[in-house]
């Protein structure tokens, strides 16, 4: 045989039954089956009510797993049909998990016996159309052509079944890891796209934009609403709050809530500070404030005395100066249409020195920067100028430090969502289907976090998903039958295996008791 490259090494397409590279994924779908996970598919999505073909969990834990392998479109899906050994514990796992009676009604959905682990390209997205409403449609085109740039569709009964299977996920997780506040993170990403029927958003390009709602101590996604990319960031910010809360399960007794200029509406802190959930009553907030012009003039009345040096707190737990200064404003906003009784909020400035060197004419450009400047001082020292406003009593530097950490994981999920997820590649020109396919990536992705939760040994919480896929998914192996089971044997070192395995008695804690 002639050589096939350079180098003394050869590629062979025979294929050896029972072969596997992704012997770590059915661990995934167990999770979701001792987490109800599946269960709750079957409760509250009901798209494949009838008797035949696929059922929603077949193809909702089929783009799950997609996702967590490291899939990105639809046809994705047949790579993993290709990777024989995976299929033939995909096809065990489904036909087993509810005892013989249920899989053998499962078998009989099929009239030719089930073939297919995963659903095919075409069946996939037909399921995904079922999550789009035509007249719907038919209302977001009006509201485009009359001008109107913040058009959400309502969603169908089948999207708000699997925003029910999200908050059922993350309330399986509250249960096992119980903590008692909730400090909520809003804020929205663009998913940019060149579909056609996409829109386009305030950066330029076309793009889809669904607002997020981050629960930082869990460190799961609470809610989420896929909206289009011209619909401004904090539009009906109240309403996906409210919606948010009825999503945070037993135990939890105080939530705080952190957001970006986006949230600052009167509204919605009125809302929570003047206690107006029944069940959590105030809501602590901190958000940025815009930097208006009547902000600037409150500003700068603030004496050079009252400015003070802002710290930072370093990886080593030193408290680290900066550049940055920060000073309490006296700013009453004419909007502000809360009580004459109410208690104020606190607005917080800070201001950081510009390095670069102010060219001439540049102090006219002020609309032209991403960010807001002002100039302070006898010398007219040009600086960067950031608001804040809040209704907590902490200290400055410590509310500063608090915000500033929204910045630093819900942004980051938002990138794990997009880029190590199939979120930032939408499969539809339907809204309604690329809606789905947003909710399949973020339940992914709350998975992933209740296997590093739940599961995993602490150490492996702060781990990248690419690092899971690594050790503990594209595993090779072989799947062979042994006594009426299938066994998984690695290649490899014993390190992984041995994880598999700690991992799996974990998961099989988390059955709920049998009833007595």
């Amino acid at each position: 045989m002639m050589n096939q490259g350079l180098l003394p090494f050869k590629y062979d397409s025979t294929k050896k039954s029972g072969l596997t590279a992704l012997a770590g994924l059915p661990m995934f779908f167990e999770l979701g089956h001792a987490l109800g996970l599946l269960a709750s598919i079957e409760k509250h999505v009901r798209v494949r009510s009838n008797s035949q073909g696929w059922t929603d969990v077949e193809h909702l834990m089929g783009l799950v797993l997609l996702n967590l392998a490291g899939g990105e479109h639809v046809e994705d899906l047949d790579r993993l049909e290709a990777d024989e050994g995976l299929s033939q514990v995909m096809l065990r796992l489904r036909s087993s998990r509810q005892g013989r009676k249920k899989g053998r009604e499962l078998q009989r959905r099929w009239r030719k016996g089930q073939m297919r682990a995963f659903s095919s390209r075409s069946a996939v997205r037909r399921y995904l159309k079922e999550f789009h409403d035509p007249a719907q449609e038919v209302e977001r085109q009006a509201a485009l052509e009359a001008g109107v740039r913040a058009f959400i569709p309502t969603p169908n009964e089948a999207l708000r079944g699997l925003g029910r299977v999200c908050a059922d996920l993350v309330a399986r997780v509250q249960r096992h890891h119980r903590v008692t506040t909730a400090t909520l993170d809003q804020d929205a990403t663009l998913a940019m796209c060149n579909k056609k029927e996409a829109l386009y958003c305030y950066k330029g390009p076309k793009a889809y934009q669904p607002f997020n709602t981050w629960w930082a101590e869990q460190q799961l996604m609470l809610h989420t609403e896929f909206r289009d990319g011209n619909v401004p960031a904090g539009h009906e910010q109240l309403r996906c709050l409210q919606e948010a809360l009825a999503c945070l399960p037993e135990g939890v007794e105080k939530v705080f809530l952190r957001s970006d200029t986006a949230g600052y509406q009167h509204e919605l802190m009125r809302y929570c500070a003047e206690g107006k959930h029944p069940r959590f009553e105030v809501i602590e907030f901190c958000i940025g404030s815009d930097v208006s012009r009547e902000f600037k003039a409150a500003v700068q009345t603030v004496r050079k005395e009252d400015w003070h040096r802002l710290h930072r707190i370093d990886e080593s737990g030193q408290r680290v100066a900066t550049n940055q200064e920060w000073a309490e404003v006296c700013f009453v906003p004419s909007d502000d249409r809360r009580p004459k009784d109410a208690v104020p909020y606190r607005y917080l400035a800070i201001r950081e020195p510009m390095s670069d060197p102010e060219l001439p004419g540049m102090e006219k450009k002020d609309a032209e920067l991403p960010f807001p400047t002002m100039h302070f001082g006898a010398a007219r020292k040009r600086y960067k100028l950031f608001g804040m406003v809040t209704n907590r009593t902490q200290s400055a530097e410590e509310l500063i430090g608090w915000h500033r950490e929204r910045c630093g994981k819900s942004e980051e999920v938002h990138e794990i969502l997009k880029s190590d997820l199939a979120g930032g590649v939408l499969p539809s020109g339907d809204f309604g289907a690329n809606a789905a396919w947003w909710w399949v990536t973020v339940l992914s992705f709350n998975l992933l976090m209740a296997m590093k939760r739940l599961a995993l040994p602490k150490e492996w919480l702060p781990r990248r998903l690419k690092s899971i896929r690594f050790h503990l998914i594209a595993l090779p192996g072989q799947v062979v039958r042994h006594a009426r089971q299938l066994v998984i044997q690695l290649g490899g070192s014993a390190t992984s295996g041995h994880l598999l395995i700690l991992a799996r008695k974990a998961i099989a804690s988390l059955l709920p008791a049998p009833a007595t």
